[in-house]
């Protein structure tokens, strides 16, 4: 019988093909773990001394270089020169003296700390809040003009606790601050950098007032590793036309077959489609353009990913459970399709909330306020308590398949040594498959969570998670390999066998067409019929 590649393929050359499969999965865990995929670059800032009118109209001060500003070392002495608060201005320079920013970086993302004294005259007021004024300027050459790349007024909650007795001994000891999320920026298209950050204050309107004694800003700058860059590139090039390629053939090989094209054949393919949308490197452009749209556009690439692999495991189990006149629909399936399409549209809705902002406004963070933080939290621990539910969901679809499988186990016995051995190869390699996906499905689970919280734990101080460039490229390949064996194992099989050559018992098929029933139609003959009734071996189909 000509069926699937899966059921007609030898023993041993699937073991080939899945030995194949292992070997480029343990590579791509073994690539990403040659670099780290973030560094992380501490910048303390310089106060400097601007005493002009219209200060942000001025010019850029320079922490360093021959153009450095009038500074001072701290606070203190700012008394005695009559230098008020509003002439001080915190600036920073990025990166450090003799470095360069590359493209490479993808990406920079800032966290906030404040150095505050304890004063008893000057405390940390409940909901406190700091507003700053910041500039953001680039050049690429040091020679050149600053060129103003943003510039807002940036308010931030304090959080802060003081662990010591507030008492005069105890003047000028630190509050402990939490982190503040800063900036974000999608793209590093430009060598050199440069925060102006001000503390305007007002006592009419309440701005900066009862915020403490701030001593120093100090900033931390993420950006991603310019060697996993090159290596992530690296891995997406290689993999986009091999998947590009199985996906052609595959389909070509259901197209050249008499009948139309059944549901699992169908969401097979959508899912071989997401797979090279997301892989297509397009990240090569933002070397040599400032696309600050990248981080946006590629959150949507992997939801939509997401989506289309979470449906086709419901789909791929649910084709062999169900009854012969609910199969091969997909409006069967809505209510459970349905939910993912409204969690990612939900998906996509909160990161539009934060990234689409910050395309415009690079200080904008749905972490700054109480409220932005509550529901930022709330997706998060919403989303994972949902994933896990789902992936429960899935493990009890496949008890189910299992269990059908069982009960339809019992009639093999009856059966010719050949149709036995047939069947019971088939039943193994579909448990087998079915394992695989509950370990991918475990798999992407995990990331999804442990990604969430690793971005996450930059902005609201929580617990670290330390993830290795090894799981993100591991986790990448994983997916790769698995669409990539699907296409490849569920596609039509050219054989086509008018007799079977075990023992030479005649087929009950006399076309091509008539053969060339794909593996979903033997489980369903198999696996999902209400009864299943022994056919006499003269006339039934064979190996």
């Amino acid at each position: 019988m000509a069926g699937a590649i899966i059921e007609n393929m030898s023993t041993k050359k699937l073991c080939i093909v899945g030995g194949i499969l292992l070997v480029f999965q343990i590579i791509a865990f073994l690539v990403g773990g040659l670099i780290g995929p973030t560094t992380a670059v501490s910048y303390m800032s310089v106060k400097c001394v601007d005493v002009r009118k219209n200060h942000h109209k001025t010019k850029w001060l320079m922490p360093w270089g021959p153009n450095r500003c009038d500074k001072i070392r701290d606070i203190e002495e700012a008394i005695p020169r009559e230098i008020e608060a509003n002439d001080i201005v915190f600036s920073v320079h990025i990166p450090l003296p003799s470095m360069e920013m590359s493209p490479w970086f993808q990406f920079m993302l800032f966290i906030l700390q404040l150095d505050i004294a304890f004063k008893l005259n000057n405390q940390i007021r409940e909901n406190a809040e700091v507003s700053m004024d910041v500039s953001l300027a680039y050049r690429d050459d040091m020679l050149a003009e600053w060129t103003e790349m943003a510039h807002e007024r940036v308010p931030r909650k304090l959080k802060c606790t003081f662990t010591s007795p507030k008492t005069p001994e105890h003047e000028g000891r630190y509050y402990e601050c939490d982190v503040l999320p800063f900036m974000e920026i999608g793209s590093v298209a430009h060598k050199f950098y440069l925060l102006n950050i001000r503390l305007p204050v007002n006592e009419k309107k309440k701005i900066n007032v009862g915020i403490g004694e701030i001593k120093d800003i100090r900033l931390v700058g993420i950006h991603q590793n310019g060697g996993f860059t090159k290596v992530w590139f690296a891995m997406k090039t290689f993999l986009t036309p091999s998947i590009f390629i199985i996906m052609v053939w595959y389909w070509r090989r259901i197209t050249r077959m008499s009948r139309p094209p059944v549901l699992l054949e169908k969401v097979i393919f959508a899912l071989g489609i997401s797979m090279t949308f997301i892989n297509i490197p397009v990240e090569w452009f933002s070397i040599g353009f400032d696309w600050t749209w990248m981080l946006l556009f590629g959150d949507i690439r992997q939801g939509i990913f997401y989506a289309m692999l979470l449906s086709f495991w419901i789909i791929f189990c649910g084709e062999h459970m169900m009854d012969q006149h609910e199969r091969n629909h997909i409006a069967g399936y809505w209510k459970q399709v349905g939910p993912i399409a409204v969690g990612s549209f939900c998906l996509f809705i909160f990161d539009m909330c934060e990234r689409g902002v910050q395309l415009t406004n690079p200080f904008y963070s749905i972490w700054t306020t109480d409220v932005g933080t509550e529901l930022a939290m709330a997706f998060i621990i919403v989303a994972g308590i949902c994933l896990c539910l789902y992936f429960l969901f899935l493990c009890f679809m496949v008890f189910q398949v299992f269990r059908n499988i069982s009960g339809k186990q019992s009639s093999l016995p009856a059966m010719s040594k050949v149709r036995r051995l047939h069947y019971e190869g088939l039943i193994f390699r579909f448990k087998f498959l079915m394992l695989i996906t509950l370990a991918c499905a475990a798999m992407t689970v995990i990331f999804f969570i442990v990604s969430q919280v690793t971005e996450g734990h930059w902005k609201w101080g929580g617990v670290t998670v330390q993830v290795n460039s090894a799981f993100f490229t591991g986790i990448y390949g994983m997916w790769n390999l698995y669409v990539f064996a699907l296409m490849f194992l569920y596609a039509p099989s050219h054989k086509n066998y008018g007799e079977d050559q075990s023992n030479g018992m005649k087929l009950p098929c006399k076309s091509r067409e008539d053969c060339t029933l794909f593996v979903s139609e033997i489980y369903q003959e198999l696996f999902t019929t209400s009864k299943y009734s022994i056919i006499n071996d003269n006339t039934a189909p064979g190996i």
